[in-house]
């Protein structure tokens, strides 16, 4: 890994470039509470970057097959399209630092999410970042969702660079492992304190923000080591 130059960069999207992932709990909370369960935050915290087909796979386990798992699913989406067509999504910081960056050393990015494209596309809308990634792959778009490699492999190839070439900006557990299956370099960004140990000791770096990955970048590329 010393001395390499990357030649692009692959975005994973919710609690890494978005800060999605507090309004998807918010509104998980709710739905659950209104149904009358309680999770601990550390079961919301661990379907962070997971698909939604996973989520719905732990809630029934969590909450047993008396869980109205429609019911669920139709109350948190109200809640969240509440929330996010009113405050919309923040965008999280460093991110435009990155992207001054990757123009600075003409790289190419694309998103690498698991949400489905219609739902990313809508997410970046809210977020006011509509026009800024040309390329992006989805979980509906591959045979099987992170943490398969999947999705960035699809990536790497749309962006026609080989995947151990591709730097993967990642922040959570679920998406470092995809990473790792598809032998692509991985930075860890964790969204969720504390900072899982797994991913970090398992990440080929481990970076406190954005703002940070745009100086890692920039150094990378512009200084022979």
């Amino acid at each position: 890994m010393k001395g390499r130059r990357w030649r692009a960069v692959i975005f994973d999207m919710d609690g890494l470039v978005l800060d999605s992932e507090p309004t998807y709990v918010q509104a998980w909370q709710a739905a659950a509470d209104e149904l009358g369960f309680t999770m601990p935050a550390e079961f919301w915290d661990g379907l962070s970057g997971c698909s939604g087909k996973t989520v719905t796979q732990r809630l029934q386990m969590h909450c047993g097959l008396d869980f109205n798992l429609e019911k669920f699913q139709q109350l948190s989406s109200i809640y969240w399209l509440a929330h996010v067509q009113q405050y919309g999504i923040a965008v999280k910081p460093g991110f435009f630092a990155v992207l001054d960056v990757l123009a600075l050393h003409g790289l190419p990015f694309c998103l690498a999410t698991n949400s489905p494209l219609a739902a990313a596309q809508q997410c970046l809308a809210w977020a006011g970042l509509t026009d800024i990634f040309s390329c992006i792959v989805a979980g509906d778009t591959v045979r099987a969702a992170k943490p398969a490699p999947d999705i960035f492999l699809r990536a790497s190839a749309e962006l026609a660079q080989q995947v151990e070439d591709c730097l993967v900006l990642e922040d959570s557990p679920t998406g470092v492992r995809a990473a790792l299956a598809a032998g692509a370099p991985c930075v860890f960004v964790p969204s969720l304190r504390p900072t899982d140990a797994w991913a970090a000791e398992h990440a080929d770096f481990l970076m406190d923000d954005l703002h940070q990955v745009a100086d890692f970048i920039s150094a990378r590329q512009f200084h022979p080591l």
